[in-house]
């Protein structure tokens, strides 16, 4: 039986560092319903140069102070009720990308190709989770949202934006990987 490894002190330290960038991308935005902020970016950036495993627990990390109210999420806010509102599928969709993220990598390596399907791939179930959250929790409010009318208004003003970040993130990973063990 294969024994399980620990984390070291330097990956707990990257873990909560990479949390940390986590929150400055998301106060950093552009108010609106659903605020424009740079957390794509931070999230493709910190599993990018952490690794599936410790850039998931990174973002985690992250979601968990946002749980209990520690305000790093967009606005400076954070709190349960942020997360289980309309747009917290999407927050919680971050996760989804990390998974994605280190699945692919343990399939096919950390390599640049790997990385970029990896991210559009999590970016796309982030949306799709985040839409079907959004439309059950506007559901909740009585008046039903059809699939495409969500996606005009929570997806399609970011998809351009985002795959930027996107872009961003693959270049800033592969020039700053070598610094980051």
């Amino acid at each position: 039986m294969a024994e399980k490894q620990r984390l070291s002190t330097v990956d707990l330290v990257y873990i909560a560092l990479f949390a940390v960038l986590l929150a400055v991308c998301s106060w950093i935005s552009v108010p609106t319903t659903i605020p424009f902020t740079l957390q794509t970016l931070g999230v493709c950036l910190t599993v990018g140069l952490l690794g599936g495993e410790r850039g998931t627990m990174a973002i985690l990390l992250y979601l968990l102070l946002a749980a209990v109210g520690v305000p790093v999420l967009a606005g400076f806010t954070g709190g349960a009720g942020v997360l289980l509102g309309e747009t917290g599928g999407y927050l919680l969709g971050f996760l989804l990308t990390g998974l994605t993220m280190w699945l692919l990598e343990a399939l096919f390596g950390r390599r640049l190709w790997v990385q970029a399907v990896g991210m559009v791939l999590g970016l796309a179930l982030c949306y799709l989770f985040g839409t079907l959250w959004y439309m059950n929790v506007y559901l909740q409010t009585g008046e039903p949202v059809g699939f495409w009318v969500a996606m005009s208004w929570c997806v399609f003003p970011y998809l351009l934006p985002d795959l930027l970040k996107v872009a961003l993130a693959l270049l800033l990973t592969s020039r700053m990987r070598a610094y980051v063990r």
